[in-house]
């Protein structure tokens, strides 16, 4: 395994730990502050790995799989649990039912689009957009910010929406190009 991909790897261990945290901090308080140092590393190796990856030249087809999923375990466990727990946490936010399902909503039209193309084009090359990196920045972010109980919370969790809407119609646009044989490259 290369260092980015050890990197990913760590970033799904600390999946279950964030998690934790974040239940035990209903009765013991100092512990979401333990949780957010852990989102936090794990942001941070979301970070790293991209860039020991290319770097290090170390891009392989295991860690260009693996890093997507990971971001998403990672922010689908983070969302869901900050909804399930929001009415315990010793947070002055609470997190909207609404940005979940954009979410998690975009991420499973993705992965059917990603399964057709790959049925019926027997191939996809995948690799980040733009809009999909901003969107991945600003749903961390919304984490972060719900967190830290910033005031900034409901302008930064709105961005994150729309980021999730926008690269959601880019990708949809992207995979009917490919369909239509008009690209040999689909971005999730």
């Amino acid at each position: 395994m290369s260092l980015a991909d050890k990197l990913t790897t760590i970033r799904i261990v600390l999946i279950p730990v964030f998690v934790s945290l974040l239940i035990y901090s209903q009765s013991y308080h100092h512990l979401r502050h333990i949780a957010t140092i852990v989102f936090i590393i794990a942001v941070l190796s979301d970070f790293f790995d991209g860039l020991a990856a290319r770097i290090r030249k170390e891009k392989s087809e295991f860690g260009q799989v693996l890093d997507p999923v990971a971001d998403k375990l990672l922010l689908f466990a983070a969302f869901i649990s900050l909804y399930v727990f929001r009415e315990t946490l010793p947070l002055d936010y609470k997190m909207p039912l609404g940005i979940i399902l954009v979410i998690v909503s975009r991420d499973l039209i993705i992965l059917l689009g990603v399964i057709i193309i790959n049925v019926l084009k027997k191939q996809a090359f995948m690799e980040p957009s733009f809009l999909g990196k901003m969107t991945t920045f600003f749903q961390m972010f919304t984490i972060l910010a719900l967190l830290f109980n910033s005031s900034f919370f409901p302008w930064i969790w709105k961005g994150a929406v729309f980021f999730t809407l926008a690269s959601g119609v880019d990708y949809f646009l992207r995979g009917v190009r490919v369909l239509n044989g008009n690209d040999k490259t689909f971005n999730p």
